[in-house]
């Protein structure tokens, strides 16, 4: 593979999920700092709004548009500096409502799509000498909320396995950051809505599911904006020496602080306030 040089205020970055929400926010700010940006995502129409976005349609279930994406920016570009591994969407219901091909979904694009986007791109920064993965989980992926089982199980998996590889990838001067977002003003919880209302409203579980949804709707308005995820990935970029993991926005550090400090058993008690 022909290599081509940049300097490091045009590095080549690839990030998923770049069509709306923190994806979006990450792109722009990127684009006017100088760098070279792919954004990937299924809605290809509303990356065509983001000037200078370089376009690749694909979606995270789809390996074969996985190897086109990674094969156009190496071919282009000759490398993949940075890697953020953005997309992902939350499924909410009561494990015994949730059809388990909805889970095996949830799985395939949180975990399995950013894993072998991830193994695609590793030889490339491998071959570098070089690179930084930042992968996109939450503060769900350290705390846990009734009816969140199967996303909350995803966001946990992105931890381990983001955690394990850091640790293969060190001697290859390749680094991996963990991103802990919290309450983000984005449409992830309207989406999430959907299969919630759609699966526990009118079963054994719907008081939980519409206290739940009753309290994502009044939260949504005092989010923090996905700029300020957007400001740590560019700080992230830019840092010689990066942490390994990150919490951002609102109520993240008193989430993870609340369980990991006062124990589970308080933890608890907070959680299921979220069900009255």
């Amino acid at each position: 593979m022909s290599r081509k040089k940049y300097n490091s205020n045009h590095k080549v970055v690839l990030i998923t999920g770049a069509s709306s929400g923190i994806g979006r926010a990450t792109a722009e700010l990127l684009l006017q700092k100088g760098y070279i940006v792919y954004g990937l995502a299924r809605n290809s129409e509303a990356l065509q709004k983001i000037k200078g976005l370089r376009l690749i349609p694909g979606d995270m279930k789809d390996e074969k548009s996985l190897e086109s994406a990674v094969k156009k920016i190496c071919d282009e570009q000759g490398r993949i500096d940075v890697l953020i591994n953005n997309a992902g969407y939350g499924l909410l219901g009561a494990v015994e409502d949730i059809p388990i091909e909805q889970a095996r979904r949830q799985f395939e694009v949180n975990v399995f799509g950013l894993a072998r986007l991830t193994q695609l791109v590793l030889p490339s920064m491998r071959e570098a000498g070089s690179g930084l993965i930042i992968n996109m989980s939450s503060v769900g992926g350290r705390v846990y909320f009734p009816l969140g089982a199967w996303y909350h199980a995803s966001k946990h998996a992105i931890e381990g396995f983001s955690d394990s590889l850091r640790l293969e990838l060190q001697e290859y001067n390749i680094k991996l950051v963990i991103i802990e977002p919290g309450l983000i003003a984005t449409n992830f919880y309207k989406l999430a809505e959907e299969p919630l209302t759609r699966y526990s409203s009118n079963g054994a579980y719907s008081g939980m599911a519409k206290a739940i949804s009753h309290n994502l709707s009044q939260s949504y308005r005092t989010m923090s904006p996905p700029s300020v995820v957007a400001h740590k990935v560019a700080t992230i970029i830019e840092s010689k020496h990066p942490r390994r993991r990150y919490l951002v926005g609102k109520l993240a550090r008193v989430l993870f602080y609340t369980r990991y400090l006062l124990g589970d058993g308080v933890f608890e008690q907070i959680a299921k306030k979220q069900t009255r």
